[in-house]
């Protein structure tokens, strides 16, 4: 026997999602994100004040993972190479990919992921626009760093400006290294795949994806260690605001949902008062052909004709 819901039991206001309204909203959050990077420059003094201080922190707390890593990619190319190919393509390509995924196939986890994924984004922005910071390949070579994308350049598309294809670089932001969306975003990714995939295979893709991001992104020079571990803990914000954002955005919905039935009683649609279920009628309604009867009669109503205490024709009122 089918089960219906109880009486006074809400229904939810989440609407079923549409492709087109959820690319523009995509496209428009990843062009807030680029738009952000650019408005983000700080002076280049300051940017560089600030990268020598997380390296003097780092090397207090012996977490200098970044020269060691960076010897290694310079010196193998097998290793340098490749690793500026997933710094410059894979942040752009593996994170939308995941989003189409979880649209189509588990739907019902896309927007509080999608909503994460945003709240912490904007997070980030924050972050370059109040600590510029500029990564360890602008540093002087005294600082014993290489940048990789510009040593290896010649194998992709990129110049010596980040992984902005050449001739392009001054529509990238290279002082928005803190924290990094970079491993932010892979973790994101990380997450969705072990959560969601459903296989040992991408539960271990899952694992490997951000760990190995975290390296890249400190073996090619592009972000220190504690921008990888400002990614993390965006991420980790972002987590803990997102059901606040899904709340706002269910409130909106909801409101404009209690719009619509006043709409279409003024339009006289199915959800007009006036028209009752069935074969009803309502009080004071008529069957057409039962007026006409009476009309075209000569005979006097009776008491049924007439409203109880008043003896006036139904039809006169």
């Amino acid at each position: 026997m089918p089960q219906t819901e109880a009486p006074g039991t809400e229904v939810s206001p989440r609407t079923r999602l549409r492709w087109w309204t959820e690319l523009p909203l995509i496209l428009l959050v990843y062009g807030c994100y680029s738009a952000g990077r650019l408005l983000a420059r700080g002076d280049v003094s300051s940017a560089v004040d600030h990268g020598l201080a997380i390296l003097r922190i780092e090397k207090s707390l012996h977490l200098n993972a970044e020269h060691p890593l960076n010897r290694l990619f310079t010196r193998e190319a097998w290793l340098g190479v490749p690793a500026d190919f997933w710094y410059a393509s894979l942040h752009y390509l593996v994170t939308p990919v995941i989003l189409v995924w979880l649209f189509r196939k588990r739907t019902q986890f896309y927007s509080a992921a999608r909503t994460w994924l945003m709240t912490s984004t904007f997070i980030g922005l924050i972050g370059f626009t109040l600590l510029p910071t500029c990564p360890p390949r602008l540093l002087t070579s005294g600082h014993g760093f290489v940048d990789t994308m510009a040593q290896y350049s010649s194998y992709g598309w990129w110049g010596g400006e980040a992984s902005a294809p050449r001739g392009m670089g001054g529509m990238t932001n290279q002082y928005a290294a803190m924290p990094s969306l970079h491993v932010g975003w892979a973790l994101w990714c990380g997450v969705m795949l072990w959560r969601h995939g459903g296989t040992r295979i991408t539960k271990a893709l899952g694992i490997a994806y951000p760990l190995l991001t975290a390296i890249v992104v400190m073996g090619t020079a592009n972000h220190y260690f504690l921008d990888a571990v400002a990614g993390v803990a965006v991420m980790g914000a972002g987590l803990l605001l997102a059901p606040y954002g899904m709340r706002v955005a269910d409130l909106v919905r909801v409101r404009l949902a209690s719009r619509t039935p006043v709409v279409a009683a003024h339009s006289g649609g199915a959800g007009s008062p006036i028209v009752s279920g069935g074969c009803q009628t309502s009080a004071g309604e008529r069957i057409p052909r039962q007026r006409e009867e009476r009309l075209g009669s000569t005979a006097e109503p009776d008491a049924s004709s007439t409203d109880a205490g008043d003896g006036a024709p139904a039809a006169a009122r």
